[in-house]
């Protein structure tokens, strides 16, 4: 498994924007099919998207298509998230999840499918 660590959360306004980053510490990252998670108060883990490889073209829930993005760099084993029009309805815990297996489609949007999580981050969208 791949040590996972996310960082960039914090306090917003509403329509704000903030940048999250996945950092991984070995260089096999590269291999690793990464998604991005969040838990808001009293809710679930909701699936955000999911980049499988540079240049990949990303796949995102439906409500969030358009506003956040991700994006990575693989010579910096960095996976970001940029968020942006950010609403409170956004407030949660962001966690990053890798995996070496090839995940399409609904099966991409299983937590269980991944096995490298981060610590989380915390978004706050407040005015």
């Amino acid at each position: 498994q791949v040590q996972l660590v996310e960082s960039g959360g914090g306090f917003v306004l509403p329509g704000g924007s903030l940048r999250l980053a996945c950092a991984a510490s070995e260089s096999t990252f590269s291999y690793h099919s990464v998604a991005w998670f969040r838990e808001a108060p009293g809710k679930g883990l909701v699936f955000v998207g999911v980049i499988r490889y540079s240049g990949d073209i990303p796949s995102y829930i439906d409500s969030l298509k358009g506003r956040f993005i991700l994006s990575r760099d693989d010579d910096k084993n960095t996976v970001y998230l940029q968020m942006s029009s950010l609403v409170p309805e956004d407030t949660a815990v962001y966690y990053c999840a890798a995996t070496l297996d090839w995940v399409a489609g609904t099966q991409a949007m299983e937590s269980q499918r991944y096995q490298s999580w981060g610590q989380g981050t915390q978004v706050t969208v407040s005015s």
